[in-house]
């Protein structure tokens, strides 16, 4: 490789994002490094990685740059899969996905490609990283991924390029046939973080026992059952069965739980399980810019959700209280990341 060129290593997933982001850097003077990461899969899930590896390889062809593979099954066994299991457990709703950001994408993949001599790592996530490593929005708020992001420290931001936040899913995919690549037409990958598509409950049960349990109204009185009240988080409408029914039921809704007790409380109204008060505290806090606790600021509790408007406030040092304007759903384990506009200041856990 040039010694006066900057050395990027792609992470190629053998999807449109990833592969157009390579031709873009190449096509900006980089010396570009294609770089599958391998990580842990089940043996009860359909094994795809093999193909991916190779719509990889083939992109890294065409491109005509080199191709490496990166092995960090442990990574993602024991900080993504292990993680999201004992945070079930627990009855926490966990995400995943922010975790693979930081512990797999932004954590192994991130320390490797820096002592091998890379200058930066480049994803296909759709967010920007401008001067003074800010983090900010994708331009396609359909696409937006910088929810996942708010882990990211300023130091692995200034390491850190995504070529493809500046576009709309429309623009790449036509890129990617421009630059004759065969993923142009390829479907977007969907649900957790390498793992794709799959139902969270039927996962867990792999890893967690069932345990019949009673499904509780609003009194306290025995409506129905479920397999386990780790398995359900507030607002879910399935997978408990009703055994007192009327011919006026409408849906329930799960609006509280009891890990202890296996019990799980229902009710008909949807709104019965917002935080009344309308405020929350964060764990496990991290900020890219330290928020004013004078300003108001908007709150995404879950990708693709509303943006809230609120406040923050210093609790304790490990502790921070976000305070919204309105009642709030939510539960514990789920990320809130605050927004300054388009600036992405950070988030936490809510405790």
């Amino acid at each position: 490789m040039k010694k006066n060129k900057k050395i990027v290593f792609v992470g190629l997933s053998g999807g449109v994002d990833s592969s157009v982001s390579a031709a873009l850097l190449k096509d900006q003077g980089y010396d570009v490094v294609g770089v599958f990461i391998k990580v842990w899969q089940p043996d009860f899930i359909t094994c795809t990685w093999r193909e991916e590896r190779r719509d990889a390889m083939r992109v890294a062809a065409a491109l005509d740059i080199p191709f490496l593979t990166f092995d960090l099954e442990k990574e993602y066994k024991k900080e993504v899969a292990d993680y999201m299991i004992s945070e079930y457990k627990t009855g926490r709703t966990p995400n995943p996905d922010v975790m693979c950001n930081k512990k797999v994408k932004f954590g192994g993949f991130l320390k490797k490609a820096l002592s091998m001599g890379a200058d930066f790592v480049a994803t296909g996530h759709y967010a920007r990283v401008v001067s003074q490593a800010k983090l900010l929005k994708g331009v396609d708020p359909a696409k937006d991924q910088s929810y996942f992001l708010w882990t990211l420290n300023q130091d692995q931001l200034k390491h850190t390029l995504f070529p493809i936040g500046h576009l709309k899913k429309t623009q790449v995919r036509k890129l990617a046939e421009k630059y004759r690549l065969h993923t142009f037409e390829k479907k977007d990958s969907q649900g957790v973080c390498f793992l794709g598509q799959l139902d969270m409950k039927d996962f867990l049960k792999h890893f967690i026992k069932e345990k019949k349990g009673k499904v509780l109204n609003e009194k306290g009185e025995i409506i129905g059952e479920h397999d386990g009240a780790v398995f359900f988080t507030l607002g879910e409408r399935h997978g408990f069965t009703i055994t007192k029914k009327t011919n006026h039921d409408k849906p329930y809704y799960v609006v509280d739980k009891d890990i202890k007790k296996n019990t799980i409380t229902v009710s008909q109204d949807s709104n019965r399980h917002i935080l009344t008060n309308g405020s929350i505290d964060l764990e496990s806090t991290n900020w890219i810019i330290e928020p004013d606790q004078n300003k108001t600021y908007q709150a995404q509790i879950r990708y693709h959700g509303e943006f809230l408007p609120c406040k923050i406030k210093c609790s304790t040092p490990s502790v921070q209280q976000v305070i919204f304007e309105k009642p709030i759903l939510a539960a514990s384990g789920q990320s809130v990341v605050l927004y300054d506009g388009n600036i992405c200041l950070g988030g936490g856990v809510i405790k």
